[in-house]
């Protein structure tokens, strides 16, 4: 099996989809996303690229892990059973599979991706 190219993200991005969370979940504003998936594997279980986010509140639940590095903005995580983290650019950090809580863009905010489910 050949060996796919390596994936730049200083090359053209694909085209960004739009979409929201679902309605039951948001708490706050009109939290608009967009993704734009750089790299999948082959099973399909390893996806990384950039997503953005208009301010918002949502209920999340992971199911998957995922790596983020966040380019612009500020966001706040609040687990439902601990303390609220507050992430600016240039912070990184990882959001457990099982977590369950919100996720709050203070401020427009662009995130660098990895995830693995």
């Amino acid at each position: 099996m050949p060996v796919p190219p390596v994936v730049s993200f200083q090359d053209p991005l694909p085209e960004a989809e739009s979409y929201r969370p679902d309605a039951a979940k948001v708490l706050a504003g009109d939290p608009v996303q967009r993704v734009a998936n750089v790299f999948s594997s082959a099973d399909g279980r390893f996806n990384c690229g950039v997503w953005s986010g208009e301010p918002g509140t949502w209920r999340v639940s992971f199911s998957e892990n995922e790596f983020c590095r966040l380019l612009e903005g500020v966001v706040v995580v609040t687990a439902d059973d601990g303390p609220a983290r507050t992430f600016r650019a240039g912070d990184a950090f990882v959001m457990p599979a099982g977590f369950e809580g919100t996720w709050e863009v203070v401020e427009r905010a662009t995130k660098l991706y990895a995830v693995y489910e």
